[in-house]
Formats: C-alpha cells, sequence, structure tokens
C-alpha cells in the first residue's frame, strides 16, 4: 500500500492555522478597500505564452507547464529531442500555472480595457506556483496579496502604496523596514559606466552586496565582462550609508551626467517629501535593490521584517511597460504585493497571534437519544441565531466520548438537557476550563453566554 505524502513546497493547514491565515486576510482587505481597492480574481492557469518572456531567464524556469490534454507527444519526433531539448516544451505544453498575479492582471487589464474606470484599482489574493527549491519560508505553492493600480504616472500612487504597507503592519503589530529604490537611478548608474548593455548583469551582482559583501560583488560583475574602469567608477555607492536624504545628496554627484539618473533622484526624494510620516515602518533607501528589472521601469519596493531572520515579505514597483507585451501602449502601472505565507511566519516567531481567538464562546449539547437531542437543537439553533457557536454531538454515544469530543474540539461550555431537563424546560451548563456547573432555564441560556 503506498503511504500518502505531499509534494515538497505544498503544505495542509490546520483549522487553527487557516483561522490565523485568514486573519492577515482579513487585515489586508480592510486596508485594500479603505485605500480604493477592487477585488478581481484570474483562473489559476494561463497561456504558456502569456507568462514566458515576462520574468528573465531565472523566472521562466521556475514556471510549472502543465502537459497537453491526451496524446501531448504526439507533435514531438525523436530528432526534437535529439537537437534541442529546450524547444520540446512548446510541443507537449501550451498552458502553465501562474507564476504570480501581475502578468496576468496585465493581461486582464487588456482584455477588459474597455470595460475600466481609469485609473484602475484592483487587490487580488490567489495562490501562485513557483517550481522553485523549497525552504524555510519559501514554497512551490503560496499566495500572493496584490494592490496595483493603472492608469496614472503619478507618484501620488507610489506615496499611497508605501502608506498602504505601513498602515497594514501597523495593525499586524509587524515592525518593517521599507526598503525604496529606482530602476531610473540603476540605469543611470550604468550609464555614468558605460555599461548600458551590461545593466541586469550589474544590477544581479549588485543586488547581492549585503549577502556577499564588496570583494564578492565585484568579483561578479568582472566576470560577468564589466571593465575594473567601469566599477571603479561605481564604487563610491558601495560606501554610500546614512539616512534617505543623506543618501540621496551622496547620490546626486555621481549621477549628475545622467538625465535619467537625476530622475530618478527626483522621484525618490518626491516620494520621500510627501510621505507625511509613517505610522511604524521604517523606509530605507536601498541603492542595491534590483528586483524585476524586466519589468519594473520606475520604483522598486521590497519590505524587510525587524528582528527576523526572513527574505522579503513583501515587494513591488512601477512597470510603465507591462502591457504593452499584450498590445497595448501606454498604460503604466503600479504595485505591490504582501507575502501571505511569510507574514505568516513572522507573526508567529514574533508571537503577534491575537489570543482572543481562543476566548470565543463555543458550546456543545450532550446527545442522549431522539428526544433529547431534538430538545437540544431548538436551543442550539437560537445560540446560532444570536451569534454564539454552537453544535450537538450527532450520535447518542456514552458521555465520556462525548466530552473527549468537546475537550479536544476547545468548546468552553458542554450543555446537557436529559428527560428531567425537558420536563422542567432547563439546562446543566458546565464551564469546560473552571469545571463548575449550573442549572438554568433555558429561556436565560443566551443571555447568560453573553454575560461570560
Amino acid at each position: 500500500m503506498q503511504k500518502p505524502s505531499l509534494p515538497k513546497g505544498t503544505r495542509d493547514f490546520t483549522p487553527e492555522e487557516v483561522e490565523k491565515r485568514e486573519y492577515i486576510i482579513s487585515i489586508l482587505k480592510k486596508y485594500f478597500h479603505l485605500f480604493g481597492f477592487q477585488p478581481i480574481e484570474t483562473p489559476a492557469f494561463e497561456n504558456l505564452s502569456t507568462l514566458t518572456g515576462k520574468y528573465g531567464e531565472e523566472g521562466d524556469r521556475l514556471i510549472f507547464k502543465i502537459l497537453n490534454s491526451g496524446d501531448f507527444l504526439k507533435k514531438v519526433k525523436t530528432e526534437d529531442l535529439d537537437a534541442n531539448p529546450a524547444s520540446v516544451t512548446s510541443k507537449v505544453s501550451d498552458k502553465a500555472l501562474r507564476y504570480d498575479l501581475t502578468v496576468p492582471f496585465a493581461r486582464y487589464v487588456v482584455q477588459h480595457q474597455h470595460e475600466l474606470n481609469l485609473p484602475f484599482k484592483r487587490f487580488q489574493i490567489q495562490p501562485v506556483w513557483r517550481a522553485d527549491r523549497p525552504q524555510k519560508g519559501r514554497f512551490r505553492e503560496f499566495y500572493q496579496c496584490d494592490a496595483d493600480v493603472v492608469g496614472s504616472t503619478s507618484l501620488w500612487q507610489e506615496v499611497e502604496l508605501i502608506q498602504l504597507y505601513d498602515a497594514a503592519f501597523t495593525e499586524l503589530k509587524v515592525p518593517v523596514e521599507i526598503h525604496l529604490n529606482n530602476r531610473k537611478v540603476l540605469s543611470g548608474l550604468a550609464e555614468v559606466a558605460n555599461i548600458q548593455d551590461k545593466l541586469i548583469d550589474f544590477t544581479v551582482a549588485l543586488d547581492k552586496l549585503d549577502k556577499i559583501g564588496k570583494d564578492k560583488v565585484v568579483e561578479e560583475m568582472q566576470q560577468k565582462g564589466i571593465s575594473d574602469a567601469a566599477i571603479e567608477k561605481l564604487s563610491p555607492i558601495f560606501e554610500i550609508s546614512g539616512d534617505f536624504t543623506s543618501q540621496l545628496n551622496d547620490l546626486k554627484p555621481i549621477l549628475e551626467n545622467s538625465e535619467i539618473g537625476q530622475e530618478g533622484i527626483e522621484e525618490l526624494a518626491f516620494i520621500a517629501a510627501h510621505l507625511g510620516g509613517l505610522e511604524s515602518a521604517e523606509l530605507v533607501l536601498n541603492l542595491t535593490l534590483a528586483r524585476g528589472l524586466d519589468y519594473y521601469t520606475g520604483a522598486i519596493l521590497e519590505v524587510k521584517a525587524k528582528n527576523v531572520a526572513m527574505g522579503s515579505i513583501g515587494g513591488g514597483g512601477r512597470y510603465n511597460d507591462l502591457t504593452g507585451i499584450f498590445g497595448l501602449k501606454d498604460m503604466p502601472g503600479v504595485g505591490i504585493s504582501f507575502g501571505l505565507d511569510r507574514i505568516y511566519l513572522v507573526l508567529e516567531e514574533l508571537g503577534l497571534f491575537p489570543d482572543n481567538e481562543q476566548d470565543k464562546l463555543k458550546v456543545l449539547f450532550v446527545n442522549f437519544g431522539l428526544e433529547e437531542a431534538s430538545a437540544s437543537m431548538k436551543v442550539v439553533r437560537k445560540l446560532r441565531q444570536n451569534g454564539i457557536l454552537a453544535e450537538m454531538y450527532p450520535e447518542d454515544a456514552k458521555m465520556k466520548k462525548q466530552f473527549k469530543y468537546a475537550d479536544r474540539g476547545g468548546f468552553t461550555h458542554v450543555v446537557t438537557i436529559g428527560t428531567e431537563e425537558i420536563k422542567s424546560e432547563t439546562l446543566s451548563l458546565k464551564d469546560m476550563k473552571t469545571g463548575e456547573q449550573e442549572t438554568l432555564p433555558q429561556g436565560t441560556l443566551v443571555n447568560t453566554l453573553n454575560s461570560i
């Protein structure tokens, strides 16, 4: 007999875990709505052509392809496997599980462009899939919670999205740093060093500065063909430190001969100047932040939890050209994502999930038989009508078994209605925590429980 198992990078969720996840989602939804975002949903899988070429070479490798139905090998010839095995993919698969929510959203905007009231603000909370190597906080199936705005080039959108991050993480009580950079600044650095053709190589290496240090970053740049002269010209960025404003001031002379670099500095300065003070988050200028350069064109954002050894728990940026890949030009966009699974792990590690979920009233009615069960169900219905969680044990099993169910199920109270209680229209109420038991008129149970 085969032993049941799960694919690596996936998980089952217990009722307690689902409730905790819903706690996080409820707070995110609250702020999505408060900031004017509307919910949409897209299919779990897209056409493979919709997804490929949007995440860079590494991202394309991590897309889960879906085999075509039926004889998926009918278009494949032996010589295809010998010549170029990679080319076989398009012949055996034309669909794939979505890699993120941003590209499907861009596709949605193009298909529904005539129905949208621009600027259109949407939020979306759905699972995505990546054929990544599973590790702590990184799964192959996980939820993303996105908020995006399309149809506006205004930097006030970036300001609002940072404020949205701040508001949500403040209520979740998670202390965070919101790291901010700008694609134009990175393009400007490549321009002054005359390595525009190696922008991606340069930024991918730069992004590793915190992890591997300056020497290793320089070594990687050299391996990618970036000259020592270019690296020397860029060396001041390795030393920039201080608060947001100080770093911007140090950056200005480095980019004084780059028009696009100066634009990036101005955008960063605008955002920082108009946030109006954050409730609890700390805004950090991170010049090494280089995520999503295949589609981000302006601001780049990443959120990191303080006091926890965890990767980013959120991120995003401006992607003005994204819908152009689907034939819709000049549709600016900017968005952010919350990493639900990593946020869960952070709340768990920091002990930030609320305890009051365990204190809610949960009442079990003992089943003594048909007559008693009928009387109990009438009271159960009244409790439910008044918003009190109530159940009746389905079988007239032994009392020990029913109380064991109540104990393991986290019931706060147990009610017994036997033959005598039916005659006197009373019931026996037992507090499972204290063991105290009292007899009450059936009509007073709702008020008694509400007063606890």
